[in-house]
C-alpha cells in the first residue's frame, strides 16, 4: 500500500517562458517516488482551453522564431545544450524522484539525451538545402528546408529527460515552436528542461510544456495549428495517435511497443553474453523500449549453460532506492505497473513456462513501501503463448530454445513487434546475415541495446512504429521541416510567352 505524506511539491504548465497554475478546475494527477511509494506531488492536468492557450502561444512565437537565422538559433541551443550539462545531476536527480530508476542508469539517459541537442546544434549545415546553378541557360534551381510551425510532443513514462530532448533539439533548432505533453507520471524533468531553454535565451512561447491527460491529448492532435506531431509510447496509443493525427492532415511519428529478442549463437563467449543480458534484461528495472526481454538460445547446449550462468547473477542482482549508488535496479514507475508485471509473470507460469527464478517475492528492506520486484527469469517459452507474444516491460527475461540461426531469426522477423535486436557470434557471416535479413528496425552485433548515436536515427518497424521518419539524427530534421524548391531565372532580355510546361536547353 502507498504510503500518503503532506510534503507534497509544487508543479505546473510552463507556457510563454512563464510557470502557470492549472485552472481546470482541480483536475490533478498523483505523481509518486517509486522507491518509497508515497505521494510526492499532484500534476494539474490541462483542460482543452488551457491546450489551446498553449497552441495560441506557441503559433504567436512561431514567426519570429522561425525568421531568426539558423545561426543564431543554433547559438540559442549551444548556450542550451551548455545548461543541459551544467544541470545534468539535477536533472538525473529529478528522473531517480519520479521515475524510480538507479542513479547512473537516470544520468545515462540524460547524456543520450543532452547529446541529440548538441547534434541538433550543427543546423546551419545540417539544414542546407541543394543548389544547382545554370542548369539551362539563365536558370538555377535550389532548395530550401523551412520549419513547419507548431509541432506537438507527446513523451512516455520511462525517459522523462531524454526522449523530451530528441523531441525538442530538431525541432527548435529548425524553426518549429513547441507544444510538449509529458506524461503526467513523471513531469518534473521535461519542466525543468524547458526551463533551461528559456534560461538560455529561447524566446517566450517557443518551448511550451502543458501537462494533462487523454483530453490534452487529443486537444493536440484535433487542433488544425498543430501540425505534427512525435509520440512514444505503447503500441495501442501510437496507433490511436498516429490514425488520429494523420486523420486531420497531420505529419505524424508515433513510436509504440517492443518485444526485443537477442539470437544467442553456439560460438558465442556465454560469459560476455550474460553480462550483456543482465544490464539489457534488467537495467531500468526493464522499462525500456529497447530492453531485450528474450534470450533465443541456438541448441539446449546454449540455453542450459547460459542459464546456469544467469541464475545466481539474477538471483543477487542489488535492487533498491534510485539514490543510491552502486545499484543495478530500482523500482517500477507504479503500483500498477508493478501488479501488471505481476500478472505476466504469473500467466508466463500458467502457459507452461519453467520459472527458473521467481522475482514476485522481493522486497527491499530499506524501503519496504517502493514499488520494487526482483529479476525474474523463465525458460522454456514458446511462440504462441501470450506472454512472449505481448510487451511485458519489468524485469523479466524469457528464454526460448531453437534448433537453428534460421529458427531464432524467423522469431525476430516473424513476430508483431520489430523495434530491436542483437545477435550474439563470432561468426562474421552469421552476424552480417542477421543484420541483413532480419525483419527489425535496429540491429546490434555482439551489443544487446542498439539504441544509435544522435547522428543517426531511433526507429522500428511493424508494429513498433507508425510513419515515415525515424527520430533524431538527420531523420528528424527531415520530419520536422519541409523542402521548398525554387526555379530562378536571370537574363537581360525579356521572357517569350510561354503556353505549355518549358523545356530547358
Amino acid at each position: 500500500m502507498s504510503q500518503a505524506t503532506p510534503d507534497l511539491y509544487e508543479l505546473y504548465h510552463f507556457v510563454n517562458g512563464e510557470k502557470v497554475a492549472g485552472i481546470s478546475g482541480g483536475r490533478v494527477g498523483d505523481v509518486f517516488n517509486p522507491s518509497l511509494g508515497t505521494k510526492a506531488a499532484e500534476v494539474p492536468l490541462a483542460s482543452q482551453a488551457e491546450v489551446e492557450s498553449a497552441i495560441t502561444v506557441a503559433q504567436a512565437a512561431f514567426p519570429a522564431w522561425s525568421g531568426m537565422s539558423v545561426l543564431a538559433r543554433s547559438r540559442i541551443m549551444t548556450k542550451f545544450v551548455h545548461l543541459l550539462y551544467k544541470h545534468q545531476h539535477e536533472l538525473g536527480e529529478l528522473v531517480c524522484k519520479e521515475h524510480g530508476k538507479v542513479i547512473e542508469d537516470a544520468m545515462g539517459s540524460v547524456l543520450r539525451g543532452i547529446e541529440v541537442a548538441e547534434f541538433a546544434c550543427g543546423a546551419p549545415h545540417a539544414q542546407k538545402g541543394e543548389f544547382s546553378d545554370n542548369v539551362a541557360t539563365g536558370i538555377d534551381i535550389y532548395s530550401m528546408r523551412k520549419p513547419l510551425g507548431v509541432v506537438a510532443g507527446i513523451t512516455p513514462f520511462n525517459f522523462p529527460a531524454m526522449i523530451p530532448l530528441w523531441m525538442a533539439g530538431m525541432a527548435l533548432v529548425t524553426g518549429n515552436t513547441v507544444v510538449m505533453k509529458p506524461s503526467e507520471k513523471d513531469p518534473s524533468c521535461p519542466l525543468r528542461i524547458a526551463e533551461l531553454f528559456h534560461e538560455a535565451g529561447g524566446p517566450a512561447g517557443v518551448f511550451n510544456i502543458v501537462n494533462g491527460d487523454k483530453e490534452a491529448v487529443d486537444t493536440l492532435l484535433n487542433d488544425e495549428r498543430i501540425k505534427a506531431v512525435s509520440f512514444v509510447g505503447s503500441t495501442p496509443i501510437a496507433q490511436y495517435v498516429y490514425e488520429t493525427a494523420t486523420a486531420n492532415g497531420k505529419r505524424c511519428q508515433a513510436m509504440g511497443g517492443a518485444k526485443n529478442h537477442m539470437l544467442i549463437m553456439p560460438d558465442a563467449d556465454l560469459e560476455d553474453v550474460a553480462n550483456a543480458l543482465m544490464g539489457a534484461a534488467y537495467g531500468s528495472a526493464g522499462e525500456r523500449c529497447m530492453a531485450i526481454s528474450v534470450g533465443v538460445c541456438v541448441g539446449d547446449e546454449v540455453a542450459d549453460k547460459l542459464i546456469a550462468i544467469l541464475k545466481p547473477r539474477v538471483e543477487a542482482l542489488r535492487i533498491g532506492p534510485s539514490t543510491e549508488t552502486g545499484l543495478e535496479m530500482g523500482a517500477l514507475i507504479t503500483k500498477e505497473h508493478r501488479e501488471k508485471v505481476i500478472n505476466y509473470i504469473q500467466m508466463a507460469e500458467d502457459e507452461g513456462s519453467t520459472l527458473v527464478v521467481d522475482g514476485r517475492d522481493f522486497v527491499c528492506e530499506r524501503s519496504k513501501h517502493g514499488y520494487f520486484l526482483g529479476g525474474s527469469l523463465i525458460d522454456n517459452v514458446k511462440s504462441d503463448m501470450t506472454s512472449y507474444q505481448e510487451e511485458i516491460f519489468g524485469p523479466v527475461l524469457q528464454i526460448m530454445r531453437v534448433g537453428s540461426f534460421e529458427e531464432g531469426m524467423s522469431l525476430a522477423s516473424d513476430h508483431p513487434y520489430g523495434n530491436g535486436t542483437s545477435i550474439f557470434t563470432k561468426s562474421g557471416s552469421a552476424a552480417r546475415t542477421y543484420a541483413d535479413k532480419v525483419e527489425v528496425g535496429m540491429v546490434g552485433i555482439n551489443v544487446p541495446i542498439p539504441v544509435p548515436m544522435a547522428f543517426y536515427s531511433f526507429g522500428g518497424w511493424k508494429a513498433s512504429a507508425f510513419g515515415d521518419h525515424n527520430q533524431y539524427g538527420m531523420e528528424g530534421l527531415r520530419f520536422y521541416t519541409k523542402v521548398k524548391t525554387v526555379t530562378a531565372r536571370w537574363q537581360e532580355k525579356g521572357l517569350d510567352a510561354e503556353f505549355s510546361l518549358p523545356v530547358l536547353k
